[in-house]
């Protein structure tokens, strides 16, 4: 491991010890976030509400000093809602942007499955394309941007399911879970005089991230790695439980969340145990299964790690 890269781990490690004080018993939920961060992805956090899924997006932004902005999504909420309006000035004689929340670093978009698809759209076009247009003119998001979109499992009346085309925007898809006993208690101890959000202190800068993440862009995915991710992505659309399986976008984004995980573990190359970990993350939410699979009680992530067994790993030469 040169000096470089021990640098760069000590750097992103003390970045997610910095959210753990607020995440506890959470670090490799915090990881793959930061992963989907430094590859310049998005997030979809599916869990029960009082998880700490608000808390994890207002750490990670507190700890990278960025902007952070909240849109709650509801039914009533339109697409000028989330990017902003034109505005006259009686006074200045013309309108004037006024800018939607969208326009913040890092955005946490609450229970998007709560609101219309009109304004879905509106979000995951922001998301795609990193820019917005309003009034015919287009207008840039800033840089970082960051979504992570959270939605409600056990809530199903009054929403409106992401298709598949949509699911296939984000990244990563991530569960948290409920802690275990020690660790309540511990969220306990560290609530007892006040939020642990308020003690949350910058431990890195915008110029350090959009560093990295131009980094990330450089960690070197070999040809054999290269045609292992491609076979493992091939491969969802043959298995006969799988009806739809992952898309080329799929193909590139598990690349990517690969060479992100790379450089986390202080590698300036992918190997095939980086991709084999970050499959299950990447691909599970694309794929549709058949009914046959969902009868049987078969879930994504068990016909991923099943398909991954049965996919031959390369071996580097040389």
């Amino acid at each position: 491991m040169n000096q470089q890269m021990a640098e760069q781990r000590t750097q992103i490690q003390t970045l997610i010890d910095n959210i753990e004080t607020v995440m506890v018993g959470k670090r490799e939920t915090i990881e793959l976030t930061i992963v989907a961060l430094l590859a310049q992805g998005h997030v979809l956090l599916e869990d029960v509400p009082g998880v700490g899924k608000t808390m994890l997006v207002r750490s990670i932004a507190k700890s990278l000093d960025l902007d952070f902005r909240r849109i709650q999504f509801t039914p009533d909420l339109l697409p000028s809602d989330v990017t902003g309006v034109s505005i006259y000035n009686q006074k200045e004689m013309e309108f004037q942007f006024q800018p939607g929340p969208i326009m913040g670093n890092i955005v946490l978009a609450d229970e998007i499955n709560r609101t219309s698809p009109k304004t879905q759209s509106a979000l995951l076009e922001s998301m795609e394309e990193k820019h917005i247009t309003v009034d015919g003119m287009t207008r840039p998001l800033n840089d970082p941007f960051f979504v992570l979109a959270t939605q409600n499992p056990i809530e199903y009346e009054g929403t409106y399911p992401l298709p598949e085309a949509q699911l296939d925007r984000f990244l990563i898809k991530l569960k948290m879970g409920y802690p275990v006993k020690q660790e309540e208690i511990t969220m306990l101890d560290r609530s007892t005089h006040g939020h642990p959000i308020d003690a949350v202190e910058p431990v890195m800068t915008r110029a350090d991230l959009l560093e990295k993440q131009e980094e990330v862009q450089d960690i070197h995915v070999s040809a054999s790695v290269k045609q292992y991710i491609v076979e493992i992505v091939t491969n969802t659309r043959k298995h006969p439980l799988i009806q739809l399986g992952a898309s080329p976008r799929a193909s590139i984004a598990l690349m990517k969340a690969a060479q992100a995980y790379a450089l986390i573990q202080s590698r300036d190359y992918v190997i095939p145990d980086d991709v084999k970990y970050m499959a299950p993350h990447v691909l599970a939410h694309r794929l549709q299964l058949t009914a046959e699979a969902k009868f049987e009680g078969k879930t994504d992530k068990q016909l991923l790690e099943d398909l991954i067994k049965k996919t031959m790993i390369p071996v580097e030469r040389g």
